[in-house]
């Protein structure tokens, strides 16, 4: 033990004499342990946003979005294109029913693999309580929402099923709504006029955490911030869009070129209980909805889930690219080491014969170069580590990418910089051990 402490003293002595040279030897072992780092903390920052995601969205769920024609040349293209239409069809607007609780019903009948099925209509509107008052939005639902949206309650109660069945003048509000309304009292069993219509509050949401922008990118709605109706309370108290009605036949009150939104609801999302299923189970709903819109594919079907995963692969693909960038940046700092390992040898020769005249044998010098490339590969890893750290941290903060620097992570990149210097410095050690003395000492 002596006899390898005594080699560890002067392999950093050797290292303090050349600071330079080590230093410069260390870089390609600093900017590869740095890319580790950045490119682990990029991944698993990836994972867990991917996954909070999930949980934000729900599992197996598919997404019903209603749309609108955009153009008079779309609807005539639609209009053509519809089986069983005559000429004097043609250029005339195709009838579609529009998404509609009766839509709902279908796919509760059809669909084998279904789980649950939440109707949602959004009704912009004013919300007035206590001479305060503030643009906001009920959005009609049935208790099947809370569920896939993952959504609990802080207070209250659910809708109750006579509250459904009869358009009840109840609501649930999120953690916003609350503490602009009711900051100071607890609202439930309070009254609020939500456009013409008074509600008595029966519950209030769990807050809900996330940016909105993350939210709005998964198309989820800011909980927080609406007011929840049960669905049929929203047709029946406030609009029901599906009713033909003079403006809906566009006689009067419609813009040019704007089409009426005739949907009676605006998404319908729907739990399956097989995520292997799912692409199936989105293609059958497809079809189904355009048989019952009359050949109109006024409606779009999303699986968020596979969105999510396919989000999940091009992540996995630009890690992988980042971990060969670190993987080349590693091996030319190794070869670097084992480069200079080998000049210092040539350099050293006449210390080796010196050393080895005064009986060390060819074990100590072995350790004696193997410490000092371990030794400049720990230095190189340790700074790589700070400077690994310290771009995860720019790069979330600049370019807007969720990094997360794990203990792993830094154990991992510290043990494969400590590997490196071994791996790539036992070479030139051997070749410094092979020196024969007196021929080392004889050299100038």
């Amino acid at each position: 033990m002596q006899r390898m402490a005594f080699n560890f003293v002067l392999a950093l002595e050797g290292v303090n004499a050349n600071k330079l040279r080590s230093f410069l030897t260390a870089l390609g072992i600093i900017f590869g342990v740095s890319a580790v780092i950045a490119m682990l903390a990029i991944g698993t920052g990836a994972k867990q946003s991917i996954l909070e995601q999930m949980k934000l969205i729900g599992t197996n769920n598919i997404i019903i979005r209603s749309i609108l024609p955009g153009s008079e040349t779309e609807w005539q293209q639609q209009s053509q294109a519809t089986e069983g239409q005559g000429q004097q069809g043609q250029g005339k607007k195709p009838y579609s029913p529009g998404l509609a609780l009766q839509d709902v019903k279908a796919i509760e009948q059809v669909l084998p693999t279904l789980e649950k099925a939440s109707p949602e209509v959004v009704i912009p509107l004013s919300v007035v309580r206590s001479s305060r008052l503030e643009q906001s939005r009920c959005v009609g639902v049935t208790n099947a929402y809370f569920s896939l949206n993952v959504l609990s309650l802080a207070a209250g109660q659910w809708f109750h099923d006579l509250h459904l069945e009869q358009g009840a003048a109840v609501c649930i509000i999120g953690k916003e709504i609350k503490a602009r309304f009711f900051s100071e009292e607890d609202p439930i069993g309070k009254q609020i006029k939500c456009g013409n219509n008074w509600l008595r509050v029966i519950g209030v949401l769990e807050q809900r955490q996330g940016s909105g922008e993350n939210l709005s990118q998964l198309g989820i709605r800011n909980s927080n911030a609406d007011i929840y109706i049960p669905v049929t309370t929203a047709l029946i108290r406030f609009k029901n869009r599906g009713l033909i009605t003079q403006e809906s036949l566009g006689e009067e009150g419609n813009e040019e070129g704007k089409q009426n939104n005739y949907h009676q609801l605006d998404r319908i999302v729907v739990q399956v209980n097989d995520s292997r299923k799912l692409r199936a189970s989105a293609d059958l709903i497809a079809r189904l909805l355009k048989r019952r819109h009359l050949g109109q594919v006024d409606f779009e079907v999303e699986v968020p889930e596979l969105l999510l995963e396919q989000e999940q692969k091009t992540q996995d693909t630009f890690n992988l690219v980042l971990a060969v960038i670190a993987g080349i940046s590693l091996l030319v700092g190794g070869i670097g080491i084992m480069n200079i390992m080998l000049a210092s040898v040539l350099e050293r020769i006449k210390e080796i014969g010196v050393r080895r005249s005064l009986g060390a044998n060819r074990r100590d010098i072995v350790f004696q170069f193997l410490f000092e490339a371990v030794f400049i590969s720990l230095i190189g890893g340790l700074i790589g580590i700070l400077l690994g750290v310290a771009a995860a941290q720019t790069i979330s903060s600049y370019a807007d990418i969720p990094t997360v620097v794990s203990a792993w992570s830094v154990l991992l990149a510290f043990g494969v910089a400590a590997t490196i210097g071994l791996a790539f410095g036992i070479f030139p050690a051997q070749k410094a051990a092979r020196q024969d003395p007196i021929k080392a000492l004889r050299s100038d």
